[in-house]
């Protein structure tokens, strides 16, 4: 199976450089010992039973972890009337390329969509000899058409937009292989304003790539707007199935710092959630880049710690930012106007 990742192209002096990038796997068979043996695990750590592990919800979640990373497969894409070489895939059966194309393709194939919003379509090209243990899908992908000056929103996705309880473990994983994807209250809404008005949206996550369709497919449903996708890089065999989902790496940061260098001349709100390290990291991209980072708005979600803690924590963050550009809200109507 190959599956494309929603990117982002930037303006060049002689048009635009976007990016093609996704993963290509192949199932695990169903009475595979290592599909068993990974089933066993999740059974265990969510104390599941039969009934669980029979419903369309948790098999079309599970066969997002269960398959096998294809190395070394060569790719092609087709984008308009044009061809592009995208190379093999990777070691981790990821695979990643660049390409060039003048306005001219842009205007033909991308035309604005609401709030001057544009999304290139492409789709795979089949091999004249396909290889058999990787079967052939009408694979396709999208590009987000990105001006250089504007007004962008850089947001987390669990507790920002999806409801995910990320502070409980056994939570997280239910929510993420047993239940139906639930946006938070408000926020589509408020995103949907947003985009309106002329807003691009990128989503940086430390949810894994695995689970970027079905992200994806949530944000239509949600209403909440589509934009370019930011995520994590995890392998079963790194750790206990879905066992690190908590974990934030600098890799958020960095894809961050690399959205707003290739727009320096755009200005970037950065919207998340107080459950993890989203207010640390994004002080820290705002203090490094502050001519870029209009705003910080930060999703207050149920904390364990003493009230007064979080206080603190907030307080703290405030103090090394300029005045006002650290807000933190409960309720998604508090989001009326973008900073």
């Amino acid at each position: 199976m190959i599956v494309f990742f929603p990117t982002y192209a930037r303006r060049t002096p002689s048009g635009w450089q976007a990016s093609v990038a996704g993963m290509v796997t192949r199932p695990l068979p169903e009475r595979s010992r290592r599909r068993a043996l990974a089933v066993a695990v999740l059974k265990r750590l969510l104390e599941l039973d039969d009934a669980d592990l029979g419903t369309e919800v948790f098999r079309r979640r599970a066969d997002s972890f269960l398959f096998q990373r294809v190395a070394g497969r060569r790719l092609r894409v087709a984008v308009g009337d044009r061809v592009v070489e995208v190379g093999p895939s990777d070691r981790s059966g990821h695979f990643q390329a660049t390409f060039s194309f003048d306005e001219a393709v842009a205007s033909a194939h991308a035309p604005p969509l609401a709030g001057g919003c544009r999304w290139l379509a492409y789709t795979l090209v089949p091999e004249p000899e396909p290889d058999e243990s990787v079967p052939e899908t009408v694979a396709t992908g999208r590009i987000q058409l990105v001006e250089e000056t504007g007004r962008s929103v850089i947001s987390d996705i669990d507790d920002t937009v999806k409801v995910s309880n990320v502070a409980d473990r056994r939570e997280l994983l239910r929510n993420t292989l047993l239940r139906e994807f639930v946006a938070v209250p408000g926020m589509p809404e408020v995103f949907s304003r947003w985009e309106a008005a002329g807003i691009a949206f990128h989503y940086a996550s430390a949810s894994p790539w695995q689970l970027s369709n079905c992200l994806c497919s949530f944000l239509n449903a949600a209403g909440l707007p589509a934009g370019s996708m930011h995520l994590k890089l995890f392998r079963l065999k790194d750790s206990t199935p879905l066992g690190r989902l908590t974990a934030r790496k600098r890799s958020k940061r960095r894809a961050i710092e690399q959205i707003m260098s290739d727009f320096p001349g755009r200005r970037f709100t950065l919207v998340g959630d107080s459950g993890e390290r989203d207010p640390e990291v994004y002080a820290a991209v705002s203090r490094r880049r502050p001519e870029q980072v209009a705003g910080v708005l930060i999703r207050r979600v149920p904390d364990r710690a003493a009230a007064s803690h979080v206080s603190l924590r907030f307080d703290k963050l405030a103090r090394r930012l300029p005045a006002g550009l650290l807000q933190t809200f409960a309720d998604a109507a508090d989001l009326a106007a973008l900073p």
